[in-house]
């Protein structure tokens, strides 16, 4: 089983390298760009020993405890078998 953990900075915080990359595409001539927020992607891979309840709550356990700051970013995730 794989879990997909998706990591963004929470909307209320500024997210000075999205505005960056959104300068950059306007420069170079990418047009009805917006917004652009910058995240973090992890693909965790299980061993198998867990049902899907179970690795749901370890994959939200280790997207609480170890891939994000919860002060200042969110995450949801998806769980492939």
């Amino acid at each position: 089983m794989k879990a997909y953990v998706y990591v963004s900075l929470k909307k209320s915080v500024l997210d000075p390298q999205g505005k960056t990359i959104q300068g950059a595409l306007t420069k170079m001539g990418y047009q009805g760009v917006e917004d652009v927020r910058q995240g973090k992607f992890f693909e965790v891979t299980l061993d198998g020993k867990l049902g899907r309840d179970a690795a749901q709550a370890e994959v939200e356990r280790i997207a609480r405890e170890v891939l994000t700051n919860p002060v200042i970013e969110d995450f949801r995730y998806s769980l492939e078998d």
